[in-house]
């Protein structure tokens, strides 16, 4: 009897655990609900200016608030990623989520960083992406099977942005 009772215990103590992440990421996104809406993705693409990035899209955060994780407009979703850069912009097609369309416009600047969104993996790790989705300016993160693309990656969106 006792033992049923602590298994009971434990499952209820997971379920309220659960419970709350769920309530915590829903009210995360209504508190977002301001944010502008993601821009369009082209209807046509002039061919990819590099080979495309593969690897992982570890999501975007407020700028300058690498733990602040934006979940408005499905920027939250991590997943494994295709980033394709175009003259009009940045393309990060991602698995089982809508892909991110970012105009250069819009991009300021690329940079590496060693953690985003409660992601760490150690100096120069992450690919971090400066962008403005309407006045709100945006970190996002990406980590690349191959890290040796990082360096022709960030000096190719910065000659681009509107640094």
């Amino acid at each position: 009897m006792t033992r049923t009772l602590l298994v009971i215990a434990c499952v209820a103590a997971i379920a309220l655990c659960l419970a709350g992440m769920w309530l915590g990421w829903r009210n995360r996104g209504k508190r977002q609900a301001e944010l502008a809406a993601l821009p369009a993705l082209p209807e046509h693409l002039s061919p990819a200016r590099l080979a495309p990035l593969v690897g992982l899209y570890i999501g975007t955060t407020y700028a300058r608030s690498w733990q602040d994780r934006v979940v408005a407009r499905g920027l939250g979703l991590r997943a494994s990623a295709t980033v394709t850069l175009h003259d009009e912009g940045l393309l990060i097609e991602r698995e089982g989520a809508e892909p991110i369309f970012l105009p250069l416009r819009d991009v300021i600047s690329a940079r590496l960083e060693p953690a985003l969104a409660g992601k760490v993996v150690g100096e120069g790790g992450l690919m971090v992406i400066n962008w403005r989705l309407g006045d709100t300016e945006l970190d996002t993160g990406l980590r690349a099977d191959d890290k040796t693309e990082y360096p022709q990656w960030v000096r190719a969106i910065n000659e681009r942005a509107m640094v």
